[in-house]
């Protein structure tokens, strides 16, 4: 596993013009939906992937309250502000304001959280539960080693309250645990949000099958978890572990899996 691409894969020759990134945006978001649907991350109708259009407002799409994952097309996205405000409003369309708390929070406070991903999967929601949080035990979990914040748990996320606090101990961490909650990543694309929570995820099943196993686990000292961190970062002693291309590579792979599995994603 290599470091992540930040950039979207699908360009243009010019500019675009705003209609052509949200129609992007919305393929890109619509695809993410489904690949979270495809890896068994979902949680029914519930839980949220944003992602910010661009322009002067600071406007949103978002998932229609109601639909399940496997629903969700580019089309049926939802535009909402900074409040969870629907901006084109339709009959018999919704938002879940308790997912849009921590959403907008972290938009507001994070110009580089352009798609912010939130999951209650089984092994996240199990290691949040842990005292100890993610553990260095695979090549996986040190990606996120010193690098995913935690944020306690302090009810069912309605408190509008609440968004200083988690924007604080998110600080500019790429994902966090919320503590008997779920996951989090945030990307500059989403593409990136989707491959740091796939495998934040990864690492959260790992720890939870190996600590299931009984036997002694053999940590990753400090050195040798922040050195792995670091190379996923491309960065550690003229180590040059990160390769774009191949990243770039594994998010077109899986947009193909989008459209042979689910070809309505993109209508």
């Amino acid at each position: 596993m290599t470091a992540i691409p930040t950039a979207p894969v699908l360009t243009t020759e010019a500019p675009e013009t705003l209609e052509q990134a949200e129609l992007r945006l919305r393929r890109e978001l619509a695809a993410v939906y489904r690949l979270v649907h495809h890896y068994k991350m979902t949680d029914l109708i519930f839980t949220h992937i944003s992602v910010r259009l661009p322009g002067p407002d600071h406007h949103f799409l978002l998932n229609p309250y109601g639909l399940m994952f496997d629903e969700i097309t580019a089309s049926n996205l939802v535009v909402v502000d900074l409040d969870g405000n629907l901006v084109r409003p339709a009959s018999g369309v919704s938002v879940n304001p308790a997912g849009f708390v921590i959403h907008s929070a972290v938009h507001a406070n994070r110009d580089d959280a352009h798609c912010v991903l939130h999951v209650h999967t089984r092994a996240g929601c199990a290691v949040a539960a842990q005292e100890h949080g993610l553990l260095p035990l695979s090549q996986m979990s040190m990606e996120f080693y010193n690098r995913v914040a935690y944020h306690d748990y302090e009810g069912v996320a309605l408190n509008s309250d609440e968004r200083e606090r988690l924007v604080a101990d998110l600080g500019n961490h790429p994902a966090m645990i919320l503590r008997n909650h779920g996951l989090l990543t945030v990307g500059q694309s989403p593409a990136q949000a989707f491959l740091r929570m796939f495998y934040l995820n990864m690492s959260c099943q790992i720890q939870v099958d190996a600590m299931a196993g009984g036997a002694p686990l053999t940590i990753a000292s400090d050195e040798v978890a922040e050195r792995t961190a670091r190379q996923f970062e491309g960065d550690s002693n003229g180590d040059d572990f990160a390769d774009p291309v191949a990243n770039s590579l594994a998010w077109q792979a899986l947009v193909r899996l989008v459209e042979r599995k689910y070809p309505d994603y993109a209508d």
